[in-house]
């Protein structure tokens, strides 16, 4: 598996076709983590497209509403990119989506702090905030009714 691969891969997935998109990425991530456990040494450069692959791959699984084989490509990409916004913010965004609030918090605090512009970021951190604080008001006016 080559650059080609992810040059294919993407062109894929900008023009829609998720499934080969998914294929091809597949093949590179399969590849990319086979070439990685058999060496010592750390390849950045390979550990970033592996990063951004996981990442899109991520993407197609998230449209699908396939969450948690989602949160696992986000996971393992930050992994072999620990300062990759866009994978926090994303994983977060599913937590936010699943209800699991502080969790999306703490994953768009994570993107924030890796980069501060990032408008999308705030705006769900926000979000996830005021509505885990009505939640909370929600469950504590439901149990001192009671």
């Amino acid at each position: 598996m080559t650059d080609h691969t992810i040059v294919e891969a993407d062109s894929s997935f900008s023009l829609g076709d998720f499934k080969m998109a998914e294929i091809k990425y597949s093949g590179f991530i399969d590849h990319s983590l086979h070439h990685l456990a058999g060496t010592e040494s750390i390849d950045k450069e390979l550990s970033l497209k592996l990063a951004t692959a996981l990442n899109n791959r991520g993407q197609i699984k998230y449209q699908r509403v396939d969450f948690a084989e989602a949160i696992e490509d986000y996971t393992l990409a930050l992994q072999h990119r620990p300062d990759f916004a866009v994978a926090f913010y994303n994983r977060g965004q599913i937590h936010y989506r699943l209800g699991r609030f502080q969790e999306g918090i703490s994953d768009f605090q994570h993107a924030l702090a890796i980069k501060p512009d990032f408008p999308d970021c705030h705006l769900a951190l926000q979000t996830a905030q005021e509505d885990m604080a009505e939640m909370r008001e929600k469950t504590s006016g439901v149990s001192s009714n009671s």
